[in-house]
């Protein structure tokens, strides 16, 4: 009995070479529209799928595999008694094997010149409807969605080799495709009605690669990417030199470009563990990572650096001399390059470096579910910032409070931070208590904590943070504001001629 395949692909990449080896089989292929034209014109015999259903294409091809002698072939089980008789009955005739792939949604949606009428002409329906007709009835129909299993599904076929194992693997990368096309038009029209939080969360995202392993050796991992292409990402970076990224990499990575993304001058950012270890801002990315490293010399080591601007020759000979597992920049000087591709195992990644906000959602994993957030892209506007001591800061004590909330937003809470003249000095990372915090960053600070500010992700609980503050020679404070007990850190503060600034804004981060 003659076998007979369905082809219908956007994507027509080597579809001719492979309906020629199923011809070479002894199939028989019905086909539509351009798929049926390209055929034809490679010539490759086909029929039109309105030959078989004697019901011509219609509504500009909205419909024309809708239809039963198409479903029917596809949906019969044929160790099914009845189902058999009424294929007999009416004449249909089983299809043995599919090869669809749908209309390219993603990429209407990715293209900013295509209209929402062409977005919705591209949302394929006739696809779909075949590809889980055939995924659902695996056992008696194969179905191809991916083009690059052409050449593996003829030589099973040409071996008799297609066994169950294989079909229901098909199956299962269908129903795959068709979920993440559907997540893709979900997330459209969320996106057209302004829907954020939906009563169901669809989401989807695309293999980038393989990972060694997780955290730790016994937890295995891969890395995933939107499927709307970011340019600021670490998913679509360039890695110009070193070994692949491994899953703490990008981790830290991440939290690389999130920090550096704060700040419009130049910028040098060091991180490790996804807590900052030092940052600079000066007048050229050479002395902003000269402040970086010496904010923390210690804790760099092993570390990620971060640059808003393009490395260059001066700048890669510092990083040179540390051990640092990535450096990712905008760009390198070919004498950066020279420089640091001198060292094996350096991961060197360009990305995009902005600064701004993120418009994608923060998703973090718990037992059996999802907590989905916007991403914290605040930042209290100097104009909104309140002063509830005597004293108010002077004009440079502004910009290094400045410099050091953006900089402790970034910080595992508890967080503390202190920092003068453009320059991280101490920082004080994830602590159960706030006075922990505030102890750490002062003994990493020494001497520089005096004339330096303090900035703390939310309020004091207490006053015992401020007159830790007032002991190391802290003269301007930057908190969010907000306790039962403020008065009694602004009592300190005014015994002590120290300015504080309210935010108003809290930036805890988990």
């Amino acid at each position: 009995m003659t076998k007979r395949a369905l082809i219908s692909v956007s994507d027509k990449s080597n579809i001719e070479a492979f309906a020629k080896g199923l011809i070479e089989l002894g199939f028989e292929i019905i086909s539509t529209g351009g798929t049926l034209k390209a055929l034809k014109t490679a010539g490759i015999s086909a029929q039109a799928v309105e030959k078989i259903t004697d019901f011509p294409e219609i509504l500009d091809g909205r419909v024309k595999t809708l239809h039963p002698y198409i479903h029917g072939g596809l949906l019969a089980d044929r160790k099914n008694d009845k189902h058999e008789a009424q294929l007999k009955e009416y004449n249909i005739t089983p299809i043995d094997l599919v090869i669809v792939n749908l209309y390219p949604f993603q990429e209407a949606l990715a293209n900013e010149n295509t209209t929402d009428a062409d977005k919705i002409e591209n949302i394929d329906i006739g696809g779909p409807t075949m590809l889980r007709a055939a995924a659902k009835n695996f056992a008696n129909v194969a179905v191809i969605v991916d083009p690059t299993d052409y050449t593996d599904i003829l030589q099973a076929l040409k071996q008799d080799t297609l066994d169950q194992n294989k079909r229901l693997e098909l199956a299962g990368k269908v129903f795959r495709h068709t979920a993440h096309y559907d997540a893709l038009i979900a997330g459209y029209f969320n996106e057209q009605t302004g829907t954020q939080y939906p009563d169901t969360y669809s989401v989807t995202y695309e293999k980038v690669q393989s990972l060694r392993y997780g955290e730790n050796p016994h937890q295995e991992a891969a890395f995933y990417k939107q499927a709307k292409a970011v340019s600021f990402s670490l998913a679509t970076a360039n890695q110009l030199h070193g070994k692949e990224l491994s899953y703490n990499n990008i981790q830290d990575a991440n939290a690389a470009l999130e920090i550096i993304a704060e700040y419009k001058e130049p910028t040098a950012v060091a991180v490790k563990h996804m807590n900052p270890c030092g940052i600079g801002v000066s007048d050229s990315i050479v002395n902003a990572f000269e402040k970086a490293y010496e904010a923390d010399s210690i804790s760099i080591f092993g570390g990620i650096v971060a640059c808003n601007r393009p490395v260059d020759g001066n700048t890669a000979t510092l990083l040179r001399e540390i051990f640092l597992e990535i450096v990712i920049a905008p760009s390198f000087t070919q004498e950066a390059l020279d420089i640091l591709t001198e060292k094996k195992n350096i991961r060197l990644l360009e990305v995009l470096v902005e600064q701004g906000k993120s418009d994608s959602k923060k998703i973090t994993s718990v037992t059996g579910g999802l907590l989905v957030q916007d991403q914290d892209n605040g930042m209290a506007d100097e104009n909104d910032w309140t002063f509830p001591t005597k004293r108010k800061p002077s004009e440079q004590e502004t910009a290094d409070l400045l410099f050091a909330w953006r900089a402790v937003k970034h910080v595992k809470s508890n967080a503390i931070v202190l920092a003068k003249d453009n320059q991280t000095v101490g920082i004080g990372a994830g602590q159960m208590n706030r006075i922990g915090a505030a102890n750490i960053a002062i003994e990493q600070s020494g001497d520089k904590a005096n004339e330096a500010v303090l900035a703390s992700d939310a309020f004091f609980p207490m006053p015992d943070t401020v007159e830790a503050a007032v002991k190391a020679g802290v003269t301007a404070i930057i908190q969010p504001g907000g306790s039962k007990r403020d008065q009694d850190s602004i009592s300190v503060c005014d015994d002590h001629g120290i300015a504080m600034v309210y935010t108003g804004m809290r930036h805890f981060k988990h």
